[in-house]
């Protein structure tokens, strides 16, 4: 009994945690994943990252590439035509304000409209 008294706070913050975080932006990935991101390059600063394909925030359409590698903050992508893989920054300053039941995930550090067609929001 004591054990799990000491447990269940552990288990709480960490179940908070998840909710703050995916609240804030932050995509959870793990190696082998697909999704759509931006395919400007390296430079481009907007980092768009999605389940659906469409235009990113800045405009350029996205490509669909796998997740090669994941750290904390940030995950790499390899895309069909790409030389070698490319760092997306995994929480946005930006998320997809759509409904609920929308499945898009998309974030970005830029504002604009997302893949599915609403508003981003500043998180």
């Amino acid at each position: 009994m004591k054990k799990a008294l000491i447990v269940f706070p552990f288990i709480f913050i960490f179940l908070a945690a998840f909710v703050i975080a995916a609240e804030k932006g932050a995509l959870t990935l793990k190696v082998g994943d697909e999704r759509y991101v931006c395919n400007c390059g390296e430079k481009c600063p907007c980092n768009t990252i999605s389940n659906n394909e469409g235009k990113c925030t800045c405009g350029s359409d996205m490509v669909k590439a796998k997740v090669t590698k994941v750290e904390k903050g940030k995950a790499m992508f390899k895309a069909a035509g790409w030389e070698k893989e490319r760092t997306f920054k995994t929480i946005g300053k930006y998320k997809c304000g759509c409904s609920p039941d929308c499945k898009c995930e998309t974030i970005s550090q830029n504002p604009g409209k997302c893949t599915c067609g609403s508003k981003m929001q500043k998180i």
